[in-house]
């Protein structure tokens, strides 16, 4: 991805040339360009681990946390909003997150993917090395698809599946599109003033999380939550879904180095450390507040150390990351049961206390361990308070954004179709009421 990166360096000798020179060296430049096939595999594969995320990743993750009768609700709403998104992302989400246009927002020069081909080149952070364009879209359409369906999670067995369809387009269009063009378009905004996202801590968590807390206030509590345990239906299907995220979160982290080099292991093993240290960390908070230590807290622990590494694993040493990770356990336990209470939302999959949360700590917190001092791999002269200002910049613009537009959408999605469904729907459950199957034949 493009992100504002201390790792791209010009070649500044070639200013001192006269321009006679100047002249003769531009094509030899050009010409050590070239296309690595190892990079192409690596970023075909790791685009492929994180469509594992979305399908049937975050699919199972959200499904065993529902009841048996919305199981295949939730799933049929993250299939679909992942097709959706991809269809979207072809047509104008490329051009509009990363082709020309002004700070905010790409412009319409590649739409309908106009102009690429098989022979079309797109950057990475080595001057002489370039990615096939075609693989940069799938790449990035990956990232679209999944941030989407991370919202699902906020408002699960109760939103009608047609506004979810339709809020999705409006949020994916006038939310991620502005963002991913800010954080990782060469003249967006934030990356301009320097902002640090190496995977998408504002552009995925903090921009989906928000929207998924915005849902689940507008869409209101389930009903029977407070009276009666609306318990997960299968923890083993969430701890595979969990597992598979965490697989894919591989490519997710390590693939955004859009290379195959040290800072793609870099954030290998980051991403590797993080997440086990937010496992660890989750369930003993939970320890150490008398509960037993839960499959459903591990997997919760693992996703929410990922979040928090996201925006810095390919900018902060591995100790670093066990920190993150550690932090990201607790925090992100307050998110999902002292937070989710004070604002009182029902959160039914923790879109919000996880995603949200997490990509907030992570987002800040990589302004801190990317500096060299800390093992970072920050440039030199890194400084760590006007950085970490950058970085809640970035946190409050996200979260502005992306709230102010979902409160819209979903107001607007409210007036055409009804964002909820009726009580005797929700009561038989979506399975049946919505898609006219079932989960499981009894």
């Amino acid at each position: 991805m493009r992100k504002p990166i201390f790792f791209l360096l010009a070649g500044l000798s070639g200013m001192l040339l006269a321009p006679a020179v100047w002249a003769q060296a531009a094509p030899a430049a050009a010409a050590a360009a070239s296309v690595n096939k190892g990079d192409v595999a690596w970023l075909l594969t790791a685009t492929l681990l994180v469509v594992m995320m979305s399908i049937p990743g975050l699919a199972l993750f959200y499904g065993g946390m529902a009841r048996a009768k919305n199981m295949l609700s939730v799933l049929m709403q993250v299939f679909v909003v992942f097709a959706l998104v991809s269809v979207l992302w072809l047509l104008f989400g490329y051009s509009l997150a990363f082709s020309g246009g002004n700070a905010v927002l790409g412009d319409f020069g590649k739409l309908f993917l106009a102009g690429i081909d098989a022979a079309s080149l797109s950057d990475t952070f080595s001057a002489q090395s370039k990615l096939p364009e075609l693989v940069f879209v799938a790449f990035q359409c990956s990232f679209a698809a999944i941030s989407c369906g991370i919202i699902v999670g906020a408002f699960a067995e109760r939103m009608r599946f047609a506004a979810v369809l339709a809020f999705i387009v409006l949020w994916f269009t006038f939310s991620y599109l502005p963002i991913a063009h800010m954080v990782w378009s060469g003249n967006g905004y934030l990356f301009g003033k320097g902002a640090l996202d190496f995977a998408g801590g504002t552009v995925v968590h903090i921009n989906a999380g928000i929207a998924g807390l915005v849902g689940a206030k507008l869409v209101g509590r389930r009903i029977g939550l407070g009276r009666e345990a609306l318990m997960p239906h299968s923890l083993t299907l969430t701890m595979v879904g969990a597992a598979l995220l965490w697989v894919g979160w591989f490519g997710f982290n390590a693939g955004s180095a859009l290379e195959a080099n040290g800072v793609a292991a870099l954030a290998f093993v980051n991403t590797l450390a993080a997440a086990s240290a937010a496992t660890l960390s989750w369930i003993a908070t939970e320890a150490v507040l008398g509960r037993k230590p839960s499959m459903l807290g591990a997997a919760s622990g693992a996703i929410a150390g990922l979040v928090v590494i996201t925006p810095a694993a390919g900018t902060v040493a591995p100790m670093g990351a066990l920190v993150l990770g550690l932090l990201a356990g607790p925090v992100c336990f307050w998110g999902v049961t002292t937070l989710k209470r004070w604002l009182g939302i029902d959160d039914a999959f923790d879109a919000f206390g996880v995603h949200g949360v997490g990509g907030i700590l992570g987002a800040l917190l990589t302004g801190v361990f990317s500096a060299p001092a800390l093992g970072g791999s920050g440039a030199a002269g890194y400084a760590m308070l006007p950085q970490l200002w950058v970085q809640l910049e970035g946190v409050l613009i996200t979260l502005g954004w992306s709230g102010l537009v979902s409160f819209l959408a979903y107001k607007l999605v409210d007036r055409l179709i009804g964002l909820r469904v009726g009580e005797e729907e929700e009561r038989i459950g979506l399975d049946i009421s919505s898609h006219g199957e079932s989960a499981y034949v009894r």
